[in-house]
């Protein structure tokens, strides 16, 4: 009996998202290097680790990998300025034995599955507690002027103008020689704060204030010419790709701001008084393309309400794209505050679905959701990802859409379905280059609606498409996408 309202539960839940599912939505989830799960493994254990990974994430709907390549002024790619990754190959500046390059097959295996890649690095972080030893090559070897000690950490001195020159130059790399799809940053800016342990960074603000008559001050104009050359370089250099930043998920308390508007009702660490980074300043400045805080607390945490942070980012930081960091692990082991049989799932999903800027989310951290502890895999592709979903638009970096597809036709018939066929259409520049396209299906007598997210049958980076069991009478609809899926004017064809 328990199992058969459990069903109807989840039946339910397919026939009303379905019918409020978004056409657009960024779905996203963060493969991390740091927790140790590459280490032991060859190069084709690892693919073969990853692939089932990206396999299983796609079949619940993300459409985003935010993968991390820099952990600690090291590279998890070829790296023009820095040594190989301890957690890739177990030693740093080792390569990987047969000459893989993590983040190029990276790129590749999920622009096969349509989803992004965005590179995630750490801007400041030298090194982690646990490094024992560091290469003759490392940056912090090379240059150990430019960087400080903290608590076991070595810290890319943030006052150091070398130290943005360096960091702009290791994402140049990046971009240069891979087509990723975003540069993303997470929340170490400066290191969380330790009791009674100070940041040894005093002398400089002494001999240079820069006109600041605090030292907090100076330390967020530090990060925040950091953000703000970042985001140039990658305008300058690929403007198609997003720049983004997952902060902390308390930019700060109530309590310690001068009025409520600049805080949320919480008493943790605060990435304003604390990390330094002053994210609603960079949203208003444009210099961040989406923000993703990480807002990994339940409902009813007394230090840190999920409501309450929702409310608060939604409120006051929702001038760029806004999506929400999700815990996996936390969010399976809270229980639903209006439903002790539930975990808190379904109230995040909702309250996020309400609330009008937040436009998507990222999972923390894709092998968590992949082993879908407490249904939230099966939650995603059955419930909340159950259509398929375009990004988000972003124009303020572009809004032109491109041309529309070309010499669209039912080409032939297949014994499952309409093969429908067609061009890419002309393109001047990248910018406004077809990159995907989007294939709705109406049956017979059924409008056009090409915002309803259940009328997409696909978004591919092909030129055909099996439309399944198309009878007589069936509309076809092709759009075309750039790369920051601004799309084209529909092509209409109907099955004879």
């Amino acid at each position: 009996m328990k199992r058969l309202f459990l069903l109807f539960i989840l039946c339910s839940s397919i026939f009303v998202s379905n019918a409020i599912n978004p056409k657009r939505e960024f779905r996203g989830a963060w493969i991390q290097c740091v927790n140790g799960q590459y280490i032991g493994k060859t190069p084709e254990q690892l693919r073969r680790m990853l692939s089932s990974q990206l396999d299983t994430l796609q079949k619940c709907g993300i459409n985003a990998i935010l993968f991390q390549v820099r952990a600690e002024g090291d590279a998890l790619y070829e790296s023009s300025y820095e040594p190989w990754s301890r957690f890739l190959t177990g030693t740093q500046g080792k390569a990987p034995s047969d000459g893989w390059d993590p983040l190029a097959w990276m790129v590749n295996e999920c622009h096969l599955r349509q989803m992004e890649c965005h590179a995630w690095i750490n801007p400041y972080r030298a090194k982690t507690k646990f490094t024992k030893e560091l290469v003759p090559e490392h940056p912090a070897v090379r240059h150990p002027e430019r960087i400080f000690e903290y608590d076991g950490l070595y810290i890319f001195n943030p006052a150091l103008p070398e130290n943005r020159t360096y960091t702009c130059m290791v994402v140049e790399d990046i971009l240069q020689h891979y087509d990723v799809d975003g540069i993303h940053i997470d929340d170490y800016f400066y290191p969380y704060p330790v009791a009674g342990l100070e940041l040894p960074d005093r002398s400089y603000y002494e001999a240079d204030p820069r006109g600041f008559s605090t030292i907090e001050d100076w330390r967020r104009d530090n990060v925040n010419l950091l953000i703000r050359d970042l985001h140039m370089l990658v305008r300058s250099v690929k403007p198609w790709v997003k720049f983004g930043v997952s902060p902390f998920g308390i930019y700060r308390n109530s309590s310690t701001g001068k009025n409520t508007k600049e805080g949320s009702a919480t008493s943790g660490k605060q990435n304003y008084d604390d990390l330094y980074a002053d994210i609603v300043y960079w949203v208003k400045q444009g210099w961040v393309d989406y923000n993703i805080p990480q807002v990994y607390w339940n409902f009813g945490t007394e230090a840190a309400d999920y409501e309450v942070l929702l409310h608060w980012w939604n409120d006051y930081c929702g001038d760029r794209p806004l999506f929400i960091g999700q815990d996996v692990e936390r969010t399976v082991k809270g229980v639903d505050p209006n439903n002790p049989n539930s975990h808190q799932m379904q109230a995040k999903y909702n309250l996020q679905r309400l609330l009008p800027r937040i436009q998507g989310s990222c999972q923390w951290y894709a092998a968590a959701c992949v082993n879908n502890p407490g249904n939230y895999r099966t939650m995603l592709e059955k419930v909340y990802h159950s259509t398929p979903a375009l990004q988000p638009l972003m124009p303020f970096i572009d809004k032109k859409a491109p041309g529309k597809p070309s010499n669209v036709k039912a080409s032939k018939y297949a014994m499952n379905g309409t093969i429908i066929g067609w061009e890419a259409p002309k393109a001047k520049h990248e910018m406004d280059r077809a990159y995907q396209y989007v294939v709705y299906r109406f049956e017979k007598g059924e409008k056009v609606d090409l915002e309803k997210a259940e009328n997409i049958q696909t978004i591919t980076n092909a030129f055909s498409y099996t439309v399944p069991s198309a009878p007589r009478g069936t509309t076809i609809v092709v759009t075309a996408l750039d790369r920051l899926h601004n799309e084209s004017k529909p092509v209409k064809i109907k099955v004879k």
